[in-house]
């Protein structure tokens, strides 16, 4: 009998030599639930209880802002919102509501250093954005500005758009958007605020203009709250020729006190 193909008997192999040691981190580090801690049967995952509080966004939405309907209205039904005021980029997607869990994750990875958080995190978004990221020539993380940057470590929407490139092959393009503003936290403005405080805060990376023109883009943020940040992101984006812009986020705030 022939020994088979060498690709899939080294693979046979390797995956042999490496349960014994997988068996080992299990022991050691049993897999937990990634909100609450309950005990589960695989890493980076959640329990019954805390994924059946999840509510994820799907169809039917509005086709440019992922608004949920609560009716199926047909295809490419618009928001009043979307056609009242129509975003600077071409649809936004979302992966879930900005509520219990799905805040607790945001938060986690964000303010908590749970970067552990983040491939789990990226498959959902990727699953949620309808082949945008299928679609796209880069994918554009929202930028943080260097001296937060500095304090926080690590910027989150570029920790889940380097999983996202991961996940899908393309491009990350951490470097060609920067933010050259330094603005205030956004937590807790309204929407005026927002985009008063986000106002010509972003700009091309220096010689990074081939990146963006003709390019069709994703741009990756954690959350939609108002959508001041990545509007102006997308304004930037846009004015230096990007063909498309699409804007995909983990979590969506579906509203806000203003």
């Amino acid at each position: 009998m022939g020994m088979g193909r060498p690709e899939i008997t080294a693979s046979l192999i390797g995956r042999g030599l490496l349960r014994p040691w997988s068996l080992l981190a299990d022991l050691l580090y049993p897999p937990i639930c990634a909100a609450c801690g309950a005990s589960t049967g695989t890493h980076r995952s959640l329990c019954p209880a805390c994924w059946s509080t999840i509510r994820f966004i799907e169809r039917p939405y509005c086709e440019v802002l992922g608004s949920p309907f609560s009716h199926d209205l047909g295809p490419g039904i618009l928001s009043a919102e979307a056609i009242a005021d129509p975003p600077p980029f071409a649809r936004l997607r979302s992966a879930a509501i900005h509520e219990g869990v799905v805040r607790d994750l945001v938060h986690g990875l964000k303010y908590r250093d749970r970067i552990d958080l983040a491939p789990m995190m990226a498959e959902w978004m990727l699953r949620a954005s309808d082949g945008a990221v299928a679609a796209c020539d880069g994918l554009i993380p929202v930028p943080l500005h260097r001296t937060r940057l500095f304090s926080r470590k690590f910027n989150q929407a570029a920790e889940l758009g380097r999983h996202l490139a991961r996940l899908s092959g393309k491009p990350l393009l951490p470097a060609t958007l920067v933010r050259v503003k330094r603005t205030t936290q956004q937590v807790g403005l309204g929407a005026r605020a927002r985009q008063d405080n986000v106002r010509g805060a972003f700009a091309i990376g220096r010689n990074r203009e081939p990146d963006v023109f003709g390019r069709r883009l994703v741009l990756i943020d954690d959350v939609y709250t108002t959508g001041a940040t990545v509007a102006a992101a997308a304004r930037v984006l846009k004015k230096a020729g990007a063909a498309e812009v699409t804007v995909l986020t983990f979590a969506r705030a579906l509203a806000m006190p203003i």
